[in-house]
């Protein structure tokens, strides 16, 4: 509960579901390249979260509600070049006003 950055690791592939959930303290935290898959309610609850730095060029499959009750005016910051691909994708979609193009 007291995390307020945190950057995973280069090398995680999965990030299971519920693993931040209503994480009280985390403010941003950085996904690396390597992820391909997040479980369902991944950042759920995490009330201050205001900037996720999302590396991976390809969308990470994710479970619902992944992104729900974060902080007004979170924003999703990805590669510049596959904005739209995460703005169209499943889950992610329901984030697409949150999404940002971001040189990594």
């Amino acid at each position: 509960k007291s995390l307020a950055n945190v950057t995973i690791p280069e090398g995680v592939t999965t990030i299971g579901g519920e693993a931040f959930w209503e994480c009280s303290s985390l403010i941003a935290i950085t996904i690396p390249k390597s992820v391909t898959s997040m479980g369902s309610m991944v950042f759920h609850g995490c009330k201050k979260l205001v900037k996720v730095y999302c590396k991976p060029t390809t969308p990470p499959t994710s479970g619902l509600h992944s992104f729900e009750e974060n902080a007004s005016g979170r924003k999703i910051y990805v590669p510049k070049n596959s904005v739209n691909k995460y703005k169209s994708a499943k889950v992610w979609s329901n984030y697409k006003n949150d999404i940002q193009g971001y040189n990594f």
